[in-house]
């Protein structure tokens, strides 16, 4: 199921999206200018910065969130316009009243239907939310209650969702801020297979860099309200303004990122 419908996406996707001289001005403050970003298919683009250099900022104005300056272009395979894409987005965190009975399938059936949900969950409804969650291997805790999921838990669930429908475009804030470092582990494992499984464009806000640098094909260092560096893991962190905020030891000499 997974190969065909990754197989049906390559031909009717997104191929990728062009960011070009982007701002955003909020209370005549500007968070963010001139920036100019190729984000291909296939691929998963970090972002790194400090905080308050506008990554969330970013991905709110991809999502139409909030209102900016500049062109924000789709294309298809044959680099030509395309309508605005599915986009899935995973939030830096859920807010849960952890005393709430609600369960995962109860978010899923609730993502799927206008109808109250809390009495009757069809097979249909069932077999469709553990559909999701196998692809991020969390088909599991499709009964579990949402305020007994650990922080790594929820966010494959939020990852899971965010599948639903599979997106053009994936966009993940800080998806597992907290999160211990087996759980960081799994979720960028599987973030790095359902882009090449699907063939998603994905864009990922992140401070973990060693995993950045070991999972990510593209790094965007953004900084003092634009792009500074942008390239492969290596390029990016051997870059002496990266080296300057981070410090180093991301990479070691001559490391390429890996696969």
């Amino acid at each position: 199921m997974m190969q065909e419908e990754s197989l049906k996406h390559n031909v009717c996707g997104l191929c990728c999206t062009r960011i070009e001289n982007f701002g955003v001005v909020r209370n005549n403050y500007a968070i963010l200018k001139n920036v100019n970003l190729h984000i291909h298919c296939g691929e998963l683009t970090a972002i790194i910065g400090p905080n308050g250099a506008g990554k969330s900022t970013l991905l709110k104005a991809i999502l139409g969130d909030i209102r900016h300056t500049g062109k924000l272009i789709f294309l298809d395979a044959k680099d030509e316009h395309t309508n605005r894409p599915v986009i899935g987005y995973v939030p830096q965190k859920l807010d849960l009243d952890t005393s709430s009975p609600t369960s995962v399938l109860d978010l899923f059936a609730a993502a799927q239907t206008n109808r109250p949900v809390w009495f009757f969950h069809s097979k249909k409804v069932y077999a469709k939310a553990c559909s999701s969650l196998k692809q991020v291997e969390a088909e599991h805790l499709v009964n579990r209650r949402l305020g007994a999921l650990s922080g790594g838990e929820l966010q494959r669930v939020m990852l899971a969702l965010a599948l639903n429908p599979v997106p053009d475009l994936l966009l993940l804030d800080e998806p597992v801020s907290g999160v211990d470092q087996n759980g960081l582990q799994l979720f960028y494992r599987t973030v790095s297979d359902l882009r090449r499984n699907y063939d998603l464009s994905i864009i990922l806000v992140s401070h973990d860099l060693k995993l950045v640098a070991e999972f990510a094909d593209r790094v965007v260092f953004l900084n003092n309200k634009t792009v500074e560096s942008c390239g492969t893991p290596h390029e990016v962190f051997s870059d002496k303004k990266v080296i300057d905020l981070f410090g180093i030891g991301v990479l070691n000499p001559g490391e390429n990122s890996v696969k």
